[in-house]
């Protein structure tokens, strides 16, 4: 039997305050499956993953962040007319963030940052027991930063100190998994070992949403690729979908160009 997706986004559009946001989402990942999301800036890339964690709104379509059929059908009973967000548990959705919220100066070790991905499942009145201490190795040992456990974070260099926040993301022991251009600023030794852990999630199940600009990765270890800007223009295998007249379509005009690696956009940054 062919499992559920982990992720189902069925008319989809997701808007902040302002107005701003993304819309005409129809998409779904499964579980061990890797997707690339790729558009240019202020295309709604984040928008999209703020939308799936619960922190922009939710103004058209159903969402469905599944971990069983009965999540999906008490929602369904008790959701009144119109859009509709359904959730799992707590620690379904692993996050790594674009830019790090962490002072490299303040002074906590490794091991303490990717604790705190335990917090959510822990609450305010538990301390870390046994199986806290456990995830919080196997995250390490994930991204291959097992020895440096008990290293000061602001010691490690800026690709270990990313690798790091997601081993807090992984600590969760999360279905999901949400990376927000995770490669950005990361040397050649980093890069490899994010794409040996993505590799290694999806062969234990997680399914994985990379907002990015490298096309190596999408190559390397995603299975489909979905086109945003503003709205979804395409959502498939990666062959299918990342073409040059699918990427010219995509980034509106902009003269584009795909090497072996990377979209190279004049004026966007790489972004």
């Amino acid at each position: 039997m062919t499992e559920s997706p982990v992720l189902r986004l069925e008319g989809v559009a997701f808007t902040h305050p302002g107005g701003s946001g993304v819309s005409g989402l129809d998409l779904e990942i499964a579980p061990g499956e890797a997707v690339a999301l790729i558009g240019p800036n202020g295309a709604g890339k984040s928008t999209l993953l703020m939308g799936v964690l619960g922190m922009v709104t939710l103004t058209a379509g159903r969402m469905t962040v599944a971990s069983s059929e009965a999540d999906a059908a008490t929602e369904a009973s008790t959701a009144a007319a119109g859009p509709r967000r359904t959730h799992s548990q707590d620690g379904m959705i692993g996050f790594l963030p674009q830019a790090a919220e962490l002072d490299p100066d303040f002074p906590i070790s490794l091991e303490q940052v990717v604790m705190q991905g335990r917090y959510r499942r822990l609450g305010f009145l538990r301390w870390p027991g046994r199986a806290d201490r456990e995830a919080v190795r196997r995250a390490l040992e994930t991204v291959g930063l097992g020895d440096l456990a008990r290293r000061r974070f602001g010691e490690l260099s800026g690709g270990q100190r990313q690798r790091g926040l997601l081993a807090r993301a992984l600590a969760s022991e999360p279905r999901l998994l949400l990376l927000d251009e995770p490669f950005n600023g990361l040397d050649q030794q980093n890069r490899d070992a994010l794409i040996d852990t993505v590799r290694g999630l999806k062969a234990r199940g997680v399914a994985v949403l990379i907002s990015t600009h490298d096309l190596e990765l999408a190559k390397l270890v995603c299975d489909r690729v979905v086109l945003v800007n503003g709205t979804q223009l395409a959502f498939g295998p990666v062959a299918d979908v990342l073409t040059l007249d699918n990427v010219q379509e995509c980034f509106d005009g902009v003269e584009v160009e795909l090497d072996e690696h990377t979209l190279v956009v004049p004026g966007h940054e790489g972004h």
